[in-house]
C-alpha cells in the first residue's frame, strides 16, 4: 500500500470497468452488513446513469471510488463510496471524497449530502471527520431507521487535497 500522496484520481463514469469492480465488491460488504435489509437499500443504488464517477488508484489498480449526481438545483448527492479494506486509513478514502467536493463545487453545487447506514460507523466517523454534519432523512430514507444523512456546505474554494 501506498502513502496517499503516491494516489492518482481520474474521472469517469458508470461504464468503466474499474468502477464496476469495486462497486461489486462494495454490494457485497453491504449485504453482509445488512442481511435482510440490503434489497431496500439495492433499489437506490443502482449505478445506471452516474456521469460523474471518480476512481482512485494505486498504481494502475483501482482501489477507491464514488460518485455524485445531482440532488438539488443547488447540490450534489454523494453515492457509491468505497475504498478496499486494505486502502482504508491511506487516506485514499479522503482523496476520493474530496475529488467529489471539488468535481460537484466546479459543477455549481453549494453542498453535498449523502446517505450511509449505522452499522457502518467507520463511515460515519469518516464523514463526520470530513465536516459533514447529520441532517434530517432525505427522499427515500425518510423514516428509514438504519439510515444516517449528511450534508457538507461548502465555503469558499474547495480545496481537493
Amino acid at each position: 500500500m501506498r502513502s496517499s500522496t503516491s494516489f492518482h484520481t481520474r474521472r469517469t463514469d458508470f461504464r468503466d470497468e474499474g468502477f464496476k469492480l469495486l462497486v461489486a465488491k462494495l454490494d457485497a460488504e453491504l449485504e453482509e452488513r445488512d442481511g435482510a435489509e440490503h434489497g431496500f437499500y439495492d433499489q437506490f443504488n443502482s449505478i445506471q446513469g452516474l456521469d460523474r464517477v471518480l476512481l482512485v488508484f494505486d498504481g494502475e489498480s483501482p482501489v477507491g471510488c464514488g460518485a455524485i449526481k445531482p440532488f438539488k438545483a443547488d447540490s450534489f448527492e454523494i453515492k457509491r463510496m468505497y475504498v478496499l479494506p486494505a486502502y482504508r486509513g491511506s487516506g485514499a478514502a479522503h482523496k476520493v471524497l474530496s475529488g467529489l467536493e471539488e468535481w460537484a463545487f466546479e459543477s455549481g453545487a453549494v453542498r453535498c449530502v449523502l446517505e450511509t447506514g449505522k452499522r457502518q460507523p467507520e463511515a460515519i466517523a469518516f464523514y463526520r471527520k470530513a465536516g459533514y454534519s447529520e441532517m434530517e432523512n432525505y427522499g427515500p430514507y425518510i423514516g428509514i431507521e438504519n439510515s444516517v444523512c449528511f450534508v457538507k456546505r461548502f465555503q469558499g474554494r474547495i480545496a481537493n487535497s
